[in-house]
C-alpha cells in the first residue's frame, strides 16, 4: 500500500521475503521460524560460530561446509537449513542475523503481532520474557514476538525496539547520561 513503511529493506529483506513466500507455500512457517530461532541462538552462544558467520576471511566453501556440520549437529533441516546454506554459498552469511530478524518480522505481521528487538545485558529467564511480553502487549495492544540478543556491554537493563520506537533502559546509557551531566556542571 502507498505510504506504508516496509518492515525491512535491502538485501536482508529480499532474502527474508523469498524465504517467507517459500515457507508459506509449504505450510512450514512455524517450523522454519523455530529452526531459524534455534540457529540464531547457537550463533549468540558460540564465539567460534559467531566469528565464522561474520568474518570475511572464510571462503564460501569453508562457511558452507562448517554451517552444514553445525546444522546437522543441531538437528536443523529442511527449508531453514537450505536457506542458511544458500546464504553461506552466496557469501551472505554475515547478514543471516538480519535476514532472520526480517523473516521474524514478516511472520509477526502475518499473524497480526508486533515484533520487538530486545537487547539485554544477560540472558533473560522465561519469567522475565513473559513479563516483558505482557508489558509490550499492554502497551501495543498486540501479541509481541521477541528477538532477544545479549550484549554484556550494557552492564544491566534492556534496550527494546518495537516498530519505530526505542526504549533504552540500559545501565550503560544511564551512566553515560550522568557523565555528560557532570561535565556540564563542572
Amino acid at each position: 500500500m502507498a505510504g506504508e513503511e516496509p518492515i525491512v529493506s535491502g538485501m536482508a529483506s529480499r532474502y527474508a521475503n523469498a524465504l517467507f513466500e517459500l515457507a508459506s507455500e509449504q505450510n512450514a512457517i512455524d517450523s522454519v521460524a523455530a529452526d531459524l530461532g534455534r540457529f540464531n541462538g547457537l550463533v549468540e552462544e558460540s564465539a567460534d560460530l559467531k566469528r565464522l558467520v561474520r568474518s570475511p576471511v572464510f571462503s564460501s566453501e569453508e562457511q558452507t561446509k562448517a554451517v552444514t556440520a553445525v546444522l546437522e549437529r543441531a538437528g536443523i533441516g529442511g527449508i531453514a537449513a537450505n536457506f542458511i546454506k544458500l546464504a553461506a554459498h552466496n557469501r551472505r552469511l554475515f547478514a543471516v542475523g538480519d535476514m532472520i530478524a526480517a523473516f521474524t518480522a514478516l511472520v509477526a505481521k502475518a499473524r497480526g503481532q508486533a515484533s520487538a528487538e530486545v537487547t539485554a545485558a544477560q540472558p533473560l529467564s522465561d519469567d522475565n520474557l513473559n513479563v516483558l511480553k505482557d508489558s509490550l502487549k499492554s502497551a501495543t495492544g498486540k501479541d509481541v514476538s521477541l528477538n532477544v540478543k545479549v550484549d554484556p556491554s550494557l552492564i544491566g537493563g534492556l534496550i527494546v525496539k518495537i516498530g519505530s520506537r526505542m526504549i533504552d533502559a540500559s545501565l550503560k546509557t544511564k551512566l553515560q547520561s550522568i557523565k555528560i551531566a557532570m561535565k556540564e556542571v563542572g
